[in-house]
């Protein structure tokens, strides 16, 4: 079940007015989980946008858990990795927790059981492999990592490995999960940042900047004086959530599939 948003809309005296630096368009994109279906249209929507835009500086910047649980882990990777090769734009790739279980399996069959119990399965089967569904098969665990080894082509991996853990842009700190409070953005631990959920989210302090993840469902975007979480559970909506900033603005662009059709709508923030 998702969280619920908004239960307490925050006085105008919390609010925080984050601004991007001067002359710069970003977009942000919540978790994926291999809706390849719903990227697509919205990655084109994003570039329409930025080319369209007079800021000097433009920039992409995706939250992580790219795979699992959907249906086309393989094609989401296939077109992220594809985007850098387009020489388009600024780009920044997160890592959450999902690609971290996959890397993990890469290089360590008993990893297997534990992701697949969470979308690796999915994941699997978009790259053709057939995991075993005995946890303790440990010949079929280490037949599937070799294949997925075997399945998986130099440009995913490559992109799979230059994955960052956060990034900064103006008064915003992008990372997938969120941040542990008490320590300063630029000190966190990378684990925290793939997988901090309750400490982060109930929290009641501000950052020093305004954090933007993923890693959390909500049925809807969550934004507050502190975080704006961005992952609306693609892989069971049919909704994917990316958020605009330029200056002090912010606008919502979402995918949603309804009726076999996907269709695009946007909204301020």
């Amino acid at each position: 079940m998702f969280s619920k948003l908004f239960k307490r809309r925050p006085l105008e005296s919390e609010r925080r007015k984050a601004s991007t630096p001067e002359d710069t368009a970003a977009w942000a994109v919540g978790d994926i989980h291999g809706r390849l279906d719903l990227l697509s249209p919205l990655v084109e929507a994003m570039i329409a946008d930025l080319e369209a835009s007079t800021a000097s500086r433009k920039l992409m910047i995706f939250l992580g858990d790219y795979i699992d649980r959907g249906p086309d882990s393989k094609g989401v990777i296939d077109l992220l990795a594809g985007l850098r090769s387009r020489g388009l734009f600024e780009l920044h790739f997160l890592r959450g927790n999902h690609e971290d279980r996959m890397e993990a399996f890469l290089v360590d069959p008993d990893m297997g059981p534990g992701w697949c119990d969470y979308g690796g399965r999915e994941a699997l089967a978009s790259y053709g492999v057939s995991p075993p569904f005995d946890k303790t098969d440990a010949a079929g665990w280490a037949a599937a990592c070799e294949a997925l080894n075997a399945a998986v082509d130099e440009r995913q991996r490559a992109f799979l490995a230059a994955q960052d853990y956060s990034f900064t842009l103006g008064d915003y700190f992008f990372a997938h999960a969120g941040a542990e409070p008490g320590v300063p953005l630029d000190q966190q631990d990378p684990q925290q940042l793939m997988w901090v959920r309750h400490e982060f989210l109930n929290h009641p302090a501000p950052f020093e900047r305004v954090v933007v993840h993923g890693h959390t469902p909500t049925e809807a975007v969550h934004a507050d004086h502190r975080r704006i979480g961005l992952d609306t559970g693609a892989y069971a909506t049919g909704v994917l959530t990316a958020l605009r900033l330029e200056g002090e603005t912010r606008a919502l662009v979402q995918t949603a599939l309804a009726g076999g059709q996907v269709s695009l709508s946007r909204r301020p923030l």
